[in-house]
């Protein structure tokens, strides 16, 4: 294949005394404001579509996809009132819209359908709250992918939106007074015009905007300390009592402060100062607060404080558990429902507010449950659940009786009782026992193409939920595996302390050993094996394909994090430090290019197929990481399969994309994977 022509030029820094040669500084730019990037951006582009739709069994994916996403898809409903809030997608809506029901059963009212936003349908709803009298809502909207919000207000009744406008909010809450005057909201400082999307994201605040008034009046209610990089989210007790602030510098923890409203003064109230440990409010029986914590409690714990109490200590009332992780927790009915991860599968107990065992809730089977919503005093509660099989459905929960219905259930257009998910277990190079899920057809015998998907960082679990695109793979005769690698949180504080910093070489070492028992034991076809992984998950496949090419047919590398020595220079890459380590100190900025997948390409070595994938509007991981990666790839005798470069527009870093976007790169996706591992004419 004959690349695009990269200009190289001779940029070297010294750092610790070690030479760096950056030779594509330059494709740092912004694409869309900087020509010669433009160019070579459309350039790379141009060339991995003409590749990808002349393959085999393109547009019979792009096909199945569309008829396998075509269901009925809703969240779980927030209930104020009598009304019941929710999204719901159609099928292949582009966005979801937002819907008012009136009573449990009654007629649905479209309330808000960002389908009439924009031509491309790249504008998204994204956060949103209604007042506690359902009078009003207030909601985002997403721009084209990017992490920026524009917060408005819409009269439920009327559906009129108001004049109040917020402009500049980025990972933000919105939480309502219960009075309804106002809301809380995090933002930054306005950036400067000619640079908003590249702008760094420092002084994080949270702010107070009462109804009516311009956001120039808004409130400030809590300042970044000078010096600090710390992201600020705010809520709400339901019972309108006390405002929360969570405050974290990226991953590792969060500090905690509470202010009681009916003190006009506002003044934050620390519970949690340091940023070793999790800590998040449940909720409150007065001035009784109730805690999530890892504090002591690795896998997590229950915890109360009294506030009125002359001095502040926190009391044990749900001890860790050592065979399961805790993951949600929610006061509703009177209740503590705790939801617990055990080898990333959910179980759901019970708790009375005294902290004594209640029993647990019966779940329909092995998959994830969780997203609760309810209230403290009502007895109604709705939460989802889903697996690798098991299409999403809302299930409401009667807490006195214990009563568990379906609320929602999706019609798909597949047979799932053809498809078997099996939990597997292996030992990474260390020993450690990781667990994986492997999903594929019942009357197919393996060995298969296959594709082993991970992620491994930041405390996040990969936990079994549906998807079609996963099942498109599937149904064509692949198989499909998850790794529970470590970095995640699947068995608590230390499993993710195990894979980050200087550990984060064991989270290759999990998912190579992954993939060379997929082999072994004859799941994986010998020449048949994709990775794929997005954002912390991109970094983790390019490095792998750096340290072992020959395991892999096809690599899938989204949206990664993939100059590990200059991440911390691009918009919110900051707040990574935490995970991955600070480039300025020594003994990180070591450790950081010993894997950096922009430094460590083995050129003369035979690597698999890449597809790289990222947006032009992504502001979380800019594209430049993936830009510099496949200039790096591309300049290099890496043998005679591609490496090429997928740029959608219009589009960030995942969220609030278009359906029509997402099943055109699920296609591109499946079937680039499909024709290199050998997937037998990709559908």
């Amino acid at each position: 294949m004959i690349y695009p022509e990269t200009r190289r030029t001779d940029t070297v820094e010294e750092h610790f005394g070690i030479a760096v040669a950056d030779p594509y500084r330059w494709l740092e730019g912004d694409a869309r404001s900087h020509p010669d990037v433009a160019d070579w951006v459309r350039a790379q582009d141009d060339l991995a579509r003409s590749h990808l739709a002349a393959l085999p069994g393109r547009e019979r994916f792009r096909k199945r996809l569309a008829e396998l996403f075509d269901h009925a898809r809703l969240t779980a409903p927030e209930k104020r009132g009598t009304r019941y809030f929710f999204m719901r997608n159609a099928g292949l809506d582009n966005q979801a819209v937002l819907v008012v029901r009136d009573g449990v059963d009654g007629t649905d009212r479209t309330v808000i359908d960002p389908n009439t936003w924009s031509e491309d349908g790249a504008t998204a709803l994204a956060e949103w709250a209604v007042s506690e009298d359902g009078r009003y809502l207030a909601f985002a909207k997403q721009e084209g992918g990017t992490d920026w919000r524009t917060i408005r207000v819409l009269d439920v009744e009327s559906g009129n939106v108001l004049a109040d406008e917020i402009a500049w909010a980025r990972f933000t809450n919105i939480a309502w007074t219960r009075d309804g005057s106002g809301f809380f909201y995090s933002r930054y400082p306005e950036p400067p015009s000619e640079n908003a999307f590249e702008a760094p994201v420092t002084a994080h605040s949270i702010h107070f905007h009462a109804l009516g008034t311009p956001q120039a009046a808004d409130r400030l209610v809590h300042a970044t300390p000078d010096g600090q990089l710390l992201i600020q989210t705010v809520g709400v007790t339901p019972d309108g009592r006390y405002a929360t602030i969570s405050f974290t510098p990226g991953a590792g923890g969060n500090a905690l402060s509470i202010i009681d409203l009916e003190d006009p003064s506002w003044t934050p109230r620390p519970l949690v100062q340091g940023y070793d440990h999790n800590w998040s409010v449940v909720g409150n029986q007065g001035t009784r607060i109730f805690l999530a914590t890892d504090e002591n409690a690795e896998r997590g714990k229950i915890v109360t404080i009294d506030l009125a109490a002359s001095k502040l200590e926190f009391s044990d009332l749900v001890e860790e558990r050592k065979d399961g992780t805790l993951n949600e927790a929610v006061l509703l009915g009177g209740r503590l429902f705790l939801t617990y991860l055990v080898d990333a599968k959910s179980e759901i107990r019970r708790h009375r507010l005294d902290g004594a065992p209640d029993g647990a809730i019966d779940l329909p089977g092995i998959g994830t449950a969780g997203g609760f919503r309810g209230r403290p005093d009502d007895d109604e509660a709705f939460f989802v659940f889903t697996g690798h099989k098991a299409p999403t459905t809302i299930y409401r929960y009667e807490v006195a009786g214990r009563h568990l219905t379906v609320w929602a259930a999706p019609d798909v257009a597949i047979d799932l009782d053809q498809i078997v998910v099996e939990q597997r277990f292996y030992r990474s190079k260390d020993g450690t026992r990781i667990p994986m899920f492997v999903v594929r057809r019942a009357d197919i015998r393996t060995p298969v193409p296959t594709i082993l998907y991970g992620y491994g960082g930041f405390g996040i679990s990969m936990v079994p939920y549906y998807s079609p695109a996963v099942l498109a793979w599937v149904e064509a005769g692949g198989a499909y595996a998850v790794a529970n690698l470590r970095g995640g949180g699947e068995y608590g504080k230390a499993w993710h302390d195990a894979g980050r910093l200087a550990n984060k070489q064991n989270t290759f070492d999990d998912f190579i050993a992954a993939a060379e028992y997929l082999k072994s034991e004859g799941i994986a076809s010998a020449d048949g094996l994709a990775i794929q992984g997005e954002s912390n998950g991109g970094l983790l496949v390019a490095a792998v394909v750096n340290q072992r090419p020959d395991l892999f047919a096809a690599a899938l590398p989204g949206v990664g994090v993939l100059d590990l020595l200059r991440f911390a220079q691009f918009t919110n890459g900051q707040y990574w430090t935490s995970e991955y380590g600070d480039p300025r100190k020594e003994a990180d900025f070591r450790n950081l290019l010993s894997y950096s997948p922009c430094h460590t390409v083995r050129a003369g070595a035979s690597y698999p197929a890449i597809l790289v994938t990222t947006a032009d509007t992504d502001d979380r991981v800019v594209p430049a990481h993936s830009f510099k990666y496949v200039a790096a790839l591309q300049a290099d005798d890496l043998g005679h399969r591609p490496r090429i470069l997928r740029v959608d527009t219009r589009a960030g870093h995942g969220g609030g994309k278009p359906i029509g976007k997402a099943l055109d790169e699920l296609a591109d996706l499946l079937a680039f994977a499909a024709h290199w591992s050998g997937l037998a004419h990709g559908a």
